[in-house]
């Protein structure tokens, strides 16, 4: 059972990070609203404070999208 307490806190911390970085939200909102299908690229790119880079991506198969619509449905 989810603790009430532990989900208050995440939502205070969501608002915050909402409010920190708004255009996160739209563009997932956006991505939603297209669907992400078998074959979807995503993409992660992390730049760290000393320029270093990292970047990694993976192409989303049906295992992937069964993963999505069942996270969806919580």
């Amino acid at each position: 059972m989810l603790n009430p307490v532990i989900i208050f806190k995440m939502k205070e911390l969501l608002e915050k990070f909402q409010k920190n970085h708004p255009k996160v939200m739209p563009f997932l909102r956006a991505v939603g609203q297209k669907g992400v299908t078998e074959g979807t690229i995503i993409e992660a790119k992390i730049i760290f404070p000393d320029e270093t880079q990292m970047i990694t991506n993976i192409q989303i198969n049906e295992e992937d999208l069964e993963l999505i619509r069942t996270y969806n449905e919580l």
